[in-house]
C-alpha cells in the first residue's frame, strides 16, 4: 500500500494533522500516545501528495531507525 506507515499509526494510538501550524500554511505533523514522530513543512511546488509521501517515509524512519524529523523547530 502506498501510505503503510500512516495507515498502520491511525489504525494504532496515532494520528496526522496536515493544514495550517503557525507560521507555516501547510505543516504534516504524525504522533503517537507519547511523542511527534514527524513535523514536516511543505516545500515549495510540493503537491499534499508528495509531502504524505515524505511524511509517511518519516514515520517508518522513527520507527525503525529512532530517526525523528523536525522541520517545524529548525
Amino acid at each position: 500500500m502506498p501510505f503503510d506507515s500512516i495507515e498502520s499509526l491511525i489504525d494504532g494510538e496515532g494520528a496526522i494533522t496536515v493544514g495550517r501550524h503557525g507560521p507555516f500554511q501547510c505543516a504534516a505533523i504524525a504522533v503517537d500516545s507519547s511523542s511527534q514522530l514527524a513535523g514536516l513543512v511543505r516545500r515549495d511546488n510540493e503537491t499534499l501528495l508528495e509531502l504524505l509521501k515524505r511524511l509517511d517515509t518519516a514515520i517508518g524512519k522513527a520507527w525503525d531507525e529512532d530517526e525523528f524529523t523536525d522541520e517545524l523547530n529548525g
